[in-house]
């Protein structure tokens, strides 16, 4: 019986351009290339998987994402073409498969099968600036609504290999992955050194020049999650593999990939849950809150955040509070909430300051400092001052004092607490020291490779249109444009306006 059109496949069939010859006959050269050279696809098939919802074997769908992926320049997965099945549903999702098409939340089998594909598409992929374009974000309330009741729960006990005397049984987690094997505590303790190296390379230079190792290394993580190592172990790698795709994410944000990005704080919520560690899983999906707010989307921005606090659970550290508490003020001034965001920044500074030290913060938080609560701070009160201009001052003052605070090594964070501080000058109509901190800015950009650092100069630069007639602003403004490379903003990136 007809499922009826499968119209994700027939949208990236219409984007790719091809005809369904052309596909079918692409369909059995790659196969054969991947060694199933018994595979006949034909055009009447093709027709089948588009026009009837006819779901085609492993490899087809495999293959497919390969095709879909190296066409469109962007991360083209399974679930992207519309073959996967639901596997679990959520009590609070009302909308089945249309409003839930990736099946959100995966089972716990299939979450290192989705790290492991999406990032070997991610991998194959040369374009780097054409991935992401013509994907869609995630609304923030459709992976609030299908992941609240997973985060709300523990994860089920790990499946037992079957075969008594092999504790390292693999899983099928993935195709075409190189024959992964079980691994130790040494193992895993270089693995995470190398999230400390890759984290402090992002903070100090941006995401873009390490990005691809960063998923290459997540990629390797994915394949050794197909076997079943001792618990303690398992439990160890799967934060690995959380702390890696936050970065991954992070990573891809910061270049403008948003699309990516997103994908990716999600597959570290999953991975941090599976290691069962809420608060890891609860601060993924607040990054993903502060890329919705960077893109504009204030209100998915508070959906998500409502979930990354209440998922994170009673074992999260009053500073992680402190941390999530800076991006829900964030999202509200961005609303033009001003109350609600003075009441929430001074919760957060009473959760920051209560936090004693006894128990020592996850790698993850050891960044988030009194420089950044109050970089944080600063960003809030500037974004408030667009809708009212007496928190200028006070973004200026937070400012000032997270650079007076800033550790060597945290080049990007500077960058912007010089933008912030610059733009709160502006609009509390002092340009003379805006000119000075948006120098200071500009002096230190060349050395960083961050979409965002050149998103935040362009909302700068609209608060320079006041004093264009002024010499030293004008020269500021031809030195702007200069260092702004050609190309759209991020919510241009993403379809808004």
């Amino acid at each position: 019986m007809s499922k009826g059109p499968n119209t994700r496949l027939n949208d990236l069939f219409g984007l790719a351009g091809w005809s369904k010859g052309e596909l079918a006959r692409m369909v059995n050269r790659q196969a054969a290339a991947m060694g199933h050279h018994q595979l006949a696809t034909d055009t009447s098939r093709v027709r089948r998987w588009i026009d009837m919802g006819e779901t085609p074997r492993e490899p087809v769908p495999t293959v497919l994402a390969a095709l879909f992926t190296e066409r469109l320049g962007r991360v083209v997965t399974i679930e992207d073409l519309g073959f996967v099945r639901q596997r679990r549903t959520s009590k609070r999702q009302g909308g089945g498969a249309k409003d839930n098409p990736d099946g959100l939340p995966w089972a716990p089998e299939r979450t290192a099968a989705v790290l492991t594909e999406f990032t070997g598409m991610d991998l194959m992929l040369n374009r780097r600036g054409l991935m992401g374009a013509g994907a869609a974000l995630t609304a923030g309330s459709a992976l609030s609504n299908v992941m609240y009741d997973w985060l709300h729960t523990d994860p089920a006990p790990a499946a037992r290999a079957s075969r008594a005397g092999d504790p390292h049984q693999a899983d099928p987690a993935g195709y075409d992955r190189y024959e992964a094997a079980p691994i130790g505590s040494q193992e895993i303790e270089a693995l995470e050194r190398s999230v400390e190296v890759f984290r402090a390379w992002d903070a100090s230079r941006g995401g873009g020049l390490q990005r691809k190792a960063v998923v290459g290394q997540l990629n390797e993580v994915g394949g050794m999650l197909a076997y079943r190592h001792p618990d303690h172990l398992q439990r160890r790698l799967w934060g690995v593999a959380a702390n890696l795709a936050v970065l991954a994410g992070w990573m891809s944000h910061d270049v403008g990939l948003e699309p990516t990005a997103q994908k990716y704080f999600v597959i570290a919520a999953h991975a941090a849950r599976e290691g069962g560690d809420r608060p890891r899983a609860g601060e993924a999906l607040s990054r993903a809150a502060r890329q919705m707010v960077h893109l504009g989307k204030p209100h998915e921005a508070l959906d998500l955040m409502k979930l990354a606090q209440s998922g994170s659970g009673d074992q999260t550290l009053p500073r992680t509070r402190a941390m999530l508490h800076t991006i829900e003020a964030w999202a509200q001034a961005a609303m033009g909430k001003g109350q609600a965001m003075r009441r929430t920044l001074g919760e957060a500074e009473e959760l920051f300051v209560s936090d004693k030290g006894d128990v020592p913060p996850p790698s993850w938080m050891q960044h988030f400092d009194a420089a950044d609560l109050h970089g944080m701070q600063a960003l809030a009160f500037r974004t408030l001052a667009e809708h009212d201009p007496s928190a200028a001052p006070i973004a200026a003052r937070h400012a000032k004092e997270a650079l007076r605070l800033r550790s060597s090594g945290h080049n990007r964070s500077q960058i912007f607490d010089y933008i912030s501080l610059a733009s709160a000058c502006f609009i509390a109509d002092d340009p003379e020291q805006a000119d000075r901190y948006a120098r200071l800015a500009l002096v230190s950009m060349n050395e960083t490779s961050s979409h965002r650092t050149w998103d935040r100069l362009r909302e700068m630069y609209r608060l320079t249109g006041q004093y264009a007639g002024y010499g030293r602003i004008e020269d500021l403004r031809q030195e702007i444009k200069h260092a702004l490379p050609n190309i759209p903003s991020a919510r241009t990136r993403t379809g808004e306006v």
